[in-house]
């Protein structure tokens, strides 16, 4: 390991980086850094704000780049691609790295990781940029709004082009700054084991910077940059769960009352599951249902530290349940589909996920979503209540997945419905929630 101050922490960021442009997803890639590698708090604050930042950031420093290099960001072999990043992210959006030391640390590793006769390369492209910054000059600009969106808030110019058609220029700027923001770490606090003034006077003591999230009734937000929480106090003792302040309104819409039967047809990692449990009291049957034995076993563990016993574990194919089970024909209180989506409301707190979704991806959910609706619909007790959500804010998932879904199913009719924006709510993910009601006809 290298002893120039910071170097070790600034090739942990360039390995997360190139691992997230080879197709590993950023917080697995992260993880791994920290298992493999020793790293103090420090360090670990500024591996993660460094990748996640360059991650997230991809497009514009491309555009960096293809203005300041004689050979296009995406012609560039892909290790000196991802290094520019690591040394213009710290130039041109850390304030608090010393310019010096960013560039010349950036060199450094490009002489010590086969980068060594490019290393002139990286020292004129990072130069440039810091002069071009001083002088007060930004990138060129086009006249096109899409590629403006796209260029000054790194997006994929498609979902530029999407935001400006959804929300007009200034809704979708809002949007994407709130993209670019760093989430606060909210916490749904377990009201089988404490209250809210409990878990925060608990915060208090051991000089946790917290405040309550409003409309929240079980929300506590934490800054972000304070450590993992799982080391915090009252985590292992089930006192509370990590819960995104807009994902803690879905439980609550199902109305979940004690000793009904209720299915979660999505159910991994747990999170909604167990909120429903403790909504219940822990009374009655929830059927925690997911794909993946291997995320199941995080419903089984995070129900196990909250003290619930009342989930049902079942690893299955949703769209089968009825065709292996007749028997649950009609058989469940309420239903939550919270459906696989995009995810294009959480993109600022994975970074990396506005680099993996297409509109032929979405095209894709959207028949899984359906066909999921149309599955589990049958499920459900006539008098019964199904609330869709996702943590996406693309139309097609939503408005117009439940306007197709109502069409073809006459029974149901739509109680409610809320499109929760970043920026607009809160600061909160982006959401949809709809909840649908099928009549006793």
């Amino acid at each position: 390991m290298s002893t120039i101050k910071g170097l070790n922490a600034r090739r942990a960021a360039w390995e997360v980086v190139q691992a997230v442009g080879g197709g590993a997803f950023a917080d697995v890639a992260l993880e791994r850094i920290f298992h493999l590698y020793s790293f103090k708090s420090l360090d670990k604050a500024l591996i993660t704000e460094l990748s996640y930042g360059a991650i997230r950031q991809r497009y514009y420093l491309d555009c960096w780049i293809d203005f300041l290099g004689k050979v296009p960001a995406k012609k560039q072999p892909p290790l000196l691609r991802w290094l520019l990043h690591i040394g213009l992210y710290q130039i041109l959006k850390m304030n608090r790295i010393p310019s010096a030391a960013a560039i010349n640390t950036t060199v450094e590793l490009a002489k010590k990781h086969h980068l060594k006769r490019l290393a002139p390369v990286v020292n004129g492209i990072l130069r440039s940029a810091l002069r071009t910054k001083e002088n007060g000059l930004l990138l060129p600009k086009s006249n096109n709004p899409t590629l403006e969106l796209a260029k000054n808030e790194s997006l994929p110019i498609w979902l530029a082009d999407e935001l400006i058609a959804w929300k007009a220029i200034e809704g979708a700027n809002k949007i994407a700054k709130a993209f670019n923001s760093i989430s606060p770490i909210d916490i749904r606090v377990n009201k089988l084991r404490a209250n809210l003034k409990e878990v925060k006077e608990l915060f208090d003591s051991f000089g946790i910077p917290n405040q309550v999230i409003p409309n929240c009734p079980y929300g506590l937000e934490v800054r972000a940059g304070l450590g993992e929480p799982r080391k915090w106090p009252g985590y292992e003792e089930g006192l509370w769960s990590v819960q995104d302040r807009s994902s803690q309104l879905i439980a609550p819409s199902l109305g979940p009352l004690a000793g009904e039967n209720i299915l979660d047809a999505c159910a991994a990692p747990g999170g909604k599951s167990t909120h429903i449990a403790e909504l219940m009291n822990n009374e009655g049957k929830v059927w925690s249902v997911d794909r993946s034995s291997r995320r199941s076993k995080k419903i089984f563990a995070n129900s196990e530290r909250l003290g619930i016993n009342c989930l049902q574990l079942l690893v299955a194919d949703s769209n089968e349940l009825l065709g292996k089970n007749p028997e649950w024909k009609s058989f469940f209180d309420r239903i939550l589909i919270d459906a696989p989506c995009s995810g294009l409301g959480t993109l600022a707190r994975h970074p990396d996920a506005r680099w993996r979704i297409n509109k032929d991806n979405i095209h894709q959910l959207v028949l899984l979503q359906s066909q999921l609706l149309s599955s589990l619909a049958p499920l459900l007790k006539n008098g019964g209540k199904l609330v869709y959500s996702t943590c996406t804010i693309h139309p097609e998932e939503n408005f117009h997945q439940i306007r197709n879904f109502l069409k073809l199913e006459s029974e149901f009719l739509l109680e409610y419905e809320k499109q929760i924006w970043p920026g607009e709510e809160d600061n909160g993910d982006g959401f949809y929630i709809a909840v649908l009601y099928k009549s006793k006809n």
